[in-house]
């Protein structure tokens, strides 16, 4: 009898030890969780913030007068090129072939 009462107070305290690491570990996670929770939604407060500001910077009628007042104006039509193009002389430095002879020919 008295060995039955010293194994199930020992297992009483194991269960205690265990049930109060488990307690411990579940509140450092929860509190990671809520840590990470506050960064997504800073990050997606600052993802709005962005976007409101680049649509209030690329508005035409702001645009417009910084571009006359730097002496730009709109590309020419044989200023532009496809996007494989432009990837293409950025990765060589050069034009390809079929451009450059194209330019040639003009």
């Amino acid at each position: 009898m008295r060995l039955l009462n010293v194994t199930a107070f020992c297992f009483a305290v194991a269960s205690a030890f265990l049930l109060y690491s488990l307690n411990y570990e579940t509140r450092h996670l929860e509190a990671q969780i809520q840590g990470q929770e506050r960064a997504a939604q800073k990050a997606k407060s600052d993802i709005a913030v962005l976007k409101a500001e680049r649509s209030h910077l690329s508005r035409p009628e702001r645009i417009d007068p910084l571009a006359r007042q730097l002496g730009l104006m709109p590309p020419r039509p044989d200023q532009l090129v496809a996007p494989d193009v432009a990837a293409a002389i950025a990765v060589t430095g050069k034009a390809p072939v079929a451009l450059r002879r194209l330019a040639e020919s003009e």
